[in-house]
């Protein structure tokens, strides 16, 4: 899948991960130790350089207790339109995948809403999230194995599935133009 469009933005995530790391009252050592990134690594992210992937991004929101979205989102205005692609978009290091975040977390509900991209090749596998995350997924278009690493199930265009995002998963496209609606519910 070609890296076109915007990706998410980097000052936001710069800034997000400034915010978070304080407000967590962790050193840019022990976060880093937490993610299993390299201080250098998360010094040029929280100055606004580097280019990180969605496993990068991910291990960040796990490694300072906040969810994905709290990473890349932008201040948004009350009524809010994202043309087809124009969101923030993450790629993966290791896949054919991208992640789109549409919706994060208002204040009193718990959950994010994504646009998951995927093409067949590699399938992009996901360390465990946040405990009690639940991923729901309801597919738009392709064919896809989607859930658990040890059970995916294959979806077709309007199927739905719903599966633990705190243990090992998957998204593998099985078709090109494989994309659907996921979201990250968190207890």
């Amino acid at each position: 899948m070609p890296h076109e469009g915007p990706g998410a933005p980097l000052e936001i995530i710069a800034a997000s991960l400034r915010r978070e790391r304080n407000r967590a009252g962790l050193s840019l050592t022990e976060v880093a130790r937490r993610a299993g990134l390299a201080k250098s690594t998360l010094s040029q992210l929280e100055s606004g350089t580097g280019n990180p992937s969605v496993e990068t991004l991910w291990a960040l929101g796990v490694a300072l207790d906040v969810p994905f979205s709290r990473l890349v989102e932008p201040e948004r205005p009350k009524v809010r339109v994202i043309r087809a692609g124009k969101g923030p978009t993450v790629f993966a290091e290791h896949a054919d995948y991208a992640c789109t975040l549409l919706s994060a977390c208002p204040s009193g509900a718990r959950r994010d809403i994504y646009l998951v991209q995927g093409e067949p090749g590699k399938p992009r596998r996901s360390d465990p999230h946040m405990t009690g995350v639940v991923e729901h997924i309801v597919l738009c278009a392709g064919r896809a194995r989607i859930g658990t690493t040890e059970a995916p199930e294959e979806l077709l265009p309007g199927d739905y599935i719903s599966y633990p995002g705190d243990v090992a998963h998957i998204f593998e496209a099985l078709e090109p133009g494989t994309y659907g609606v996921e979201i990250s519910e968190y207890s």
